[in-house]
């Protein structure tokens, strides 16, 4: 077994009555596990998962304040899981289940029956522990009360939420809950007998009085937290440590080996560092097209990675399609190696960004040298992504225990990449060692929520990847910075990747990440730091450096010009600039612009030269949509022959165009936009080489639309407002002026990449720009915007964490006031994004004769599928119809109409829909369309087409 725990049995030497105490019991089978027993698992299950399962990042870090080192550490960990559940050891826990009450009480343990401890509630079993583990360690150990606190927290923790000042202080006032007062001394020889017991099989009696003088630091007691909530976890599980009676002549090794095999957890990455060329790192990790070479973004991040003392956070910024993924997975394999990282992590905006990272997160683990990995996508619709269910299908088999001899099959461990069963759900998921999923699941370890110390285990331990960092608003920012001071005091190291990231902001990460005060002198040189791409890189605690990149020499001019935003003026703009055919990108900055242009469009081109591409498609239409678009506009190898040449085609979008779509278009009209979000979308032209342009669009060009351009200053669309603001409208559109005049240094023409920086720079700085008589507006708009960031950071401040305390302070009190559970739902991102409230549906059709169906437009395995009403649709019919997902616009997400819209929707529940044998609908909304995908709802027309997704009009 392990070199840390005694070979002795547990029971040696131990009473009759200790023998009794009870942990758990199985109320169907009649079986129940002793509080020896379970001690005994969870101890054996946390020396592995020490051994088999922790990456070193983590374990480095909980050893650093043991005076020998991680062989304390282990020990530690070891012994914090065995004595994790000595709260059990208590009338108000055991009192809860009469037939074993009954045998304690034959053994001297009186207790009253439950129903007279009216205030057990108040004694919790880890709160209970905290205290039994404080009085134990004080009168066996000489320890002072203050010091036992950051130790015996993480018993009081292991149920996901640290008890508070207020919690010890009420179960103090109320000795007879952790002692029956006629035998007070009985129950405390049992509870120090179990707990001597422990230190002997940890062996750590040795250690304790060692340990007395350790400042153990907060991050070190939220990773012990984590790491014996998941020892517990699977200890209690009764598949891998079946109950008494059945198991109660197994032996410590035979059930703990059993278990262990049952579960079958991949290990953590071990990473070795590449060595040898960049170029040649590359080539082995990533497809690259014939004749591609290496960046120099790529090169140099490889170097300066190679170069860092210790692994710190590195930000990355380069063009649109410049290869920053793969410049960000190269660093992260040498930052693991480096760190002793197990696994890595990418953050990326939105579930649909998630969801086109991940097959591209796989191919790299495919190309990875190693064994098993476990992988995630983390979003609420993962399920529903086809490279993740097949690895999910995959990682089908149960758990059961397997005894010594029960081997598996050669070859059953072929399979490399593995959905692991254990850890799917909301609290487990994070802690596979490839996770690719949305900016909320990072942004959840600054949220004070239930089991938060699980969340921070698993980001604790591997590398961090955060794409489009420049997304974000204040709200999120202000969670992003909390969460990257954490992950510097972890020493976690982090890549970040933007194209256009303010200066200001490079400054905030940096701060943040380094654990410096905001506006910290040291740091000043990241506002002012010139070249692009750019480089910058800080250690934990360190000094930043930032260092220019050489172009990798692919430039683009873009010609700007302003164009009236009339439809007509557009749709003959157009007509005149495809008429030898050519590919258009027109970007809104609403659904609803993008409909209205849409049609107008269509009557000019014809229905089948004009595609939409928005958010309000169901799930299923909007991955066809991404897929349709990459088919016809991406990349020359994957576009080759399905590209429209030599007639016109124009795609009409909202800003799903913006971000991590490799699409290529001849010609880009767009609504005026802050301008970090317009150079993304100039990124969208001219993306890749091609000889098939129409001559008169071998010359990129960016329309700029969405304005009244007589105005003064100029006056934005009034959607384009509401999702903006006028300020950074107004900035964006000052910053252009010269370009959209002509008196621009270089004329129309915007240079990409060089233009860049200099640009978001200027339009996020804070110096003067526009023309005089713009500035008593811009001043306006400057304390609207000021106004709104300040509201937005306060309110950001409600349930985030705390700042990481100084070394010996426990986490008592840790996530009080907090929100109880936050999980990837709408109401769990509602904590981590400052938006209104949003309602999703799932939609299906009824026909002419009463009965429902899937969505009919549908391909023809899932289209227009008879759906039962009486029971329950099997599990294959059921996930189709949760594939047809759609989260209602704003238009229902105003106080009064959000009530109305879900007490219309609710009217239409479908009872046998909403059992356990329907995981996927039970609990959904359903939008029922008539045969002409038409609905009313909460006073709005509703019109779902597959062309045009959801158009919602006021009813009459």
């Amino acid at each position: 077994m392990s070199n840390t725990r005694s070979n002795k049995p547990f029971t040696q030497g131990l009473s009759e009555a200790g023998r009794k105490v009870w942990a758990k019991h199985d109320h169907d089978a009649n079986g129940w596990l002793p509080l020896w027993r379970h001690m005994a698992d969870s101890g054996a299950v946390a020396g592995l998962l020490w051994d088999h399962w922790l990456p070193a990042q983590v374990r480095r870090l909980i050893a650093e304040a043991l005076p020998e080192g991680e062989a304390d550490a282990r020990r530690l960990a070891v012994w914090m899981a065995t004595t994790h559940d000595i709260g059990k050891a208590t009338p108000a826990f055991a009192c809860q289940v009469e037939s074993l009450g009954d045998k304690m009480r034959e053994a001297g343990l009186e207790m009253p029956v439950r129903e007279r401890l009216t205030d057990r509630r108040l004694a919790p079993h880890g709160l209970a522990g905290l205290v039994l583990l404080q009085e134990w360690l004080i009168e066996r150990y000489g320890w002072a009360k203050t010091t036992t606190l950051p130790f015996g927290i993480v018993a009081g923790g292991h149920h996901g939420v640290p008890p508070t000042s207020l919690d010890v202080k009420n179960l103090n006032d109320r000795p007879e809950l952790l002692r029956t007062p006629s035998c007070a001394n009985r129950w405390q020889d049992v509870q120090w007998e179990l707990l001597d017991r422990c230190a002997r099989a940890c062996e750590v009696e040795g250690r304790l009085t060692a340990w007395r003088e350790v400042k153990l630091t907060q991050p070190a007691q939220v990773l012990l937290t984590g790491l014996v909530i998941v020892a517990d976890w699977i200890a209690s599980n009764s598949d891998l440590f079946p109950y008494f009676p059945d198991a109660a002549n197994q032996s410590d090794e035979e059930r703990v080996r059993a278990a262990w095999r049952g579960l079958d957890l991949p290990e953590p990455w071990r990473a070795t560092e590449p060595m040898g060329e960049a170029a040649d790192l590359f080539a082995s990790r990533f497809e690259f097209p014939a004749g591609a070479k290496i960046r120099p973004v790529q090169e140099q991040a490889v170097r300066l990675a190679r170069e860092m003392d210790v692994p710190g956070l590195m930000v990355i910024e380069a063009p649109m399609g410049e290869g920053k993924t793969e410049a960000a997975l190269a660093v992260a394999e040498i930052f693991a190696a480096r760190s002793g990282a197990g696994g890595c992590f990418v953050a990326l905006p939105t579930m649909a960004t998630g969801s086109a990272m991940f097959p591209r997160l796989l191919k790299w683990l495919r190309r990875l040298p190693g064994e098993r990995r476990s992988v995630l996508l983390a979003h609420s619709k993962a399920a529903l992504n086809e490279d993740y269910a097949d690895l999910m299908r995959a990682g089908k088999r149960g758990m059961r225990a397997i005894d010594q001899d029960g081997e598996r099959r050669r070859g059953e461990r072929s399979t490399v990449l593995v959905a692991h069963r254990w850890m799917r759900g909301a609290k487990k998921g994070m802690l596979a060692s490839f996770v690719t999923g949305t900016i909320d699941q990072l942004l959840f370890m600054g949220l004070k929520s239930r089991h938060l110390a699980l969340r921070h285990l698993a980001l604790a331990g591997k590398v961090v990847v955060i794409d489009e960092a420049h997304a974000y608003d204040a709200y999120m920012n202000s969670y992003l910075d909390r969460v990257l001071t954490w992950l510097g005091t972890y020493r976690v190291p982090v890549v970040v990747l933007s194209a256009t990231l303010p200066a200001a902001r490079r400054r905030e990460l940096a701060e943040a990440y380094a654990g410096a005060a905001k506006g910290s002198e040291s740091f000043a040189k990241l506002e002012v730091a010139e070249g692009y791409p750019l480089l910058t890189t800080v250690q934990p605690g360190g000094e930043p450096a930032c260092e220019p990149v050489a172009a990798s020499g692919r430039e683009t001019e873009v010609l700007l010009e302003r164009l009236d935003d009339d439809l007509d003026e557009l749709r003959e703009r157009l007509a005149k600039e495809l008429a030898q055919g050519g590919c258009a990108l027109v970007v809104r900055n609403t659904v609803d612009r993008v409909l209205e242009t849409a049609g107008c469009l269509r009557e000019e081109f014809g229905a089948e030269n004009v595609t939409v591409a928005h958010a309000r498609f169901v799930d299923l239409d909007r991955a066809a949509k991404d897929a349709g678009l990459l088919d016809r506009f991406g990349p020359p190898e994957r576009s080759e022959g399905r590209r429209p040449v030599g007639r016109p085609h124009i795609v009409v979008a909202s800003q799903v165009a913006e971000q991590s779509l490799d699409i290529d278009f001849d010609l880009l009209v767009s609504d005026l936009c802050p301008m970090d979000l317009l150079l993304q979308r100039m990124g969208r032209l001219h993306r890749h080489a091609r000889d098939d342009r129409p001559e008169p669009l071998r010359t990129a060009r960016c329309l700029v639309a969405g304005a009244d351009w007589t105005a003064t200053p100029i006056d934005p669309v009034k959607g384009s407002r509401a999702v903006y603001g006028s300020y950074a409208l107004l900035r964006s559109a000052a910053v252009l002026e010269p370009y959209l005049t002509g008196t621009a240094p270089t004329g129309h023409a915007v240079r990409l990449p060089q233009d860049i920086s200099p640009l978001v720079q200027r339009a996020y700085g804070p110096e003067q720009v526009g023309p005089d008589g713009w500035q008593e507006a811009l001043a306006r708009a400057r304390e609207e915007h000021d106004l709104h960031r300040g509201k937005q950071h306060d309110k950001a401040q409600g349930f985030q964490l705390a700042a990481v305390a100084r070394a010996g302070r426990s986490l008592l009190g840790w996530i009080e006031a907090g929100v109880g559970d936050a999980d990837d739902s709408p109401r769990g991102r509602a904590q981590v994004r400052d938006g209104r409230d949003s309602v999703e549906v799932l939609v299906v059709q009824r026909q002419a004769d009463g009965s429902l169906v899937t969505p009919p437009w549908l391909d023809k395995d899932r289209g227009g599928l008879e759906l039962p009403v009486d029971t329950a649709p099997e599990p294959g019919l059921a996930r189709v119809v949760a594939s047809c997902g759609l989260r209602l616009p704003h238009h229902f997400s105003y106080p009064g109409v959000i009530d109305q819209a879900i007490e219309e929707l609710e009217a239409g529940y479908i009872p046998a829909w909403q059992s356990k044998e329907s995981p996927w609908l039970a609990g959904e909304l359903l939008l029922v369309l008539d045969e002409e995908g038409r609905a009313r709802l909460a006073g709005y027309d509703l019109h779902y087409t597959p062309d045009d997704g959801l158009k919602v009009t006021r009813a009459e």
